[in-house]
């Protein structure tokens, strides 16, 4: 074999091989993600159904953020923070690549989760989150106690007064806002008329103090105070009313008339991830309802799958049917991305609720 020829020979088996080896690394994901989000059972049936093979790294927010950004968006292909962390470091540290939504099943969503997720994380004209897991705030209620509260403002009423407890935080401001026919974050970017609804929710709260057994700080003190009969109306998580619910059946997770207030885990792209097909591949396979069923069992919170509700477990599936309507649902009012600024004014208005007589 003449030289040029080896040389060429030589060539042609290094591009196999290096093909070879890229083909290797796209079938492998590697997802960074929260725990229970990807449990076991579901991995192995990810793995058998299309070949590829998953590495999970478990994390937080804060923690996703901070490995997507030392790497410029490198070292994962798949990711899930939360909605409110997507667009402003999006914006500043550029770690996302955008979401190319005709590899998804749209079908597979709860529509209004979709689209809320989709608005919360465009940036520049692009898409660079879809959601998956979530949860909500809202009224955990002894029915039999309190059966007039309907909204948090209800939680002023005589019919529960000194038997109202909930937490001198955000959420707070932000579900009496909305019960108060207000839109909190409509004026997120406006500081003088967010300014002017914190003022007038400030008011209110101070109203309300009279109701208030207590501010409560932690879970187990608010699941102690409703299990004791000390509170029947409270702002508190949906899982943690249904957990209560197996304890006392007359309490549980109500969805105020105004909506609760949620949160969304998503899926999004790292910037320098080297396997999206086998990232779209594990979102439309985990959407499925009946695998998003196994994810609730595990991780105790419900995703964005359409229907998913129907194959989850017996406990599961009535708490959450009998709490969230599908109206319920597209009620619900999603967190964005909090601006520079409002933290400052909430706290003041925290402050001053707390030092009211």
């Amino acid at each position: 074999m003449k030289p040029l020829t080896i040389l060429k020979a030589t060539a042609t088996a290094t591009v196999v091989m290096l093909s070879s080896t890229q083909m290797a690394q796209a079938d492998t994901l590697r997802l960074l993600t929260w725990g229970g989000y990807a449990p076991d059972d579901v991995v192995a049936a990810f793995e058998e159904e299309t070949g590829h093979t998953v590495e999970v790294t478990l994390s937080n927010n804060e923690e996703m953020i901070a490995k997507l950004r030392a790497t410029g968006g490198g070292g994962f292909d798949l990711a899930q923070p939360s909605q409110d962390r997507i667009s402003g470091p999006q914006a500043e540290f550029g770690i996302y690549k955008p979401m190319d939504l005709s590899q998804l099943n749209g079908d597979q969503f709860i529509a209004s989760m979709l689209e809320a997720t989709k608005t919360n994380t465009t940036v520049d004209a692009d898409v660079y989150g879809v959601p998956h897991v979530w949860g909500t705030s809202g009224l955990v209620l002894d029915t039999a106690m309190a059966a007039s509260v309907k909204d948090y403002t209800d939680l002023c009423s005589a019919d529960v007064a000194g038997k109202v407890s909930y937490r001198l935080k955000r959420p707070t401001l932000i579900g009496f806002a909305f019960a108060m026919g207000l839109d909190p974050f409509a004026a997120y970017g406006d500081e003088a008329a967010y300014t002017d609804i914190m003022s007038q929710v400030e008011a209110k709260l101070v109203e309300c103090k009279p109701n208030v057994k207590t501010y409560w700080g932690g879970g187990d003190e608010l699941m102690n105070l409703v299990r004791s009969g000390e509170v029947v109306a409270s702002m508190a998580w949906d899982t943690g009313g249904w957990k209560l619910n197996s304890e006392k059946p007359d309490v549980t997770f109500v969805a105020p008339a105004s909506g609760a207030l949620g949160w969304i885990d998503t899926f999004v792209l790292p910037a320098k991830g080297r396997a999206d097909t086998a990232a779209y591949d594990w979102i439309n396979f985990v959407m499925q309802p009946e695998i998003a069923a196994m994810i609730t069992n595990t991780a105790g919170n419900f995703t964005a799958s359409q229907g998913a509700d129907e194959f989850v477990n017996a406990e599961l599936k009535a708490n959450y049917q009998a709490s969230f309507s599908s109206a319920a649902v597209d009620n619900i009012k999603w967190y964005p991305p909090v601006p520079a600024g409002l933290e400052v004014i909430e706290g003041g208005v925290l402050d001053r609720v707390k030092a009211a007589k």
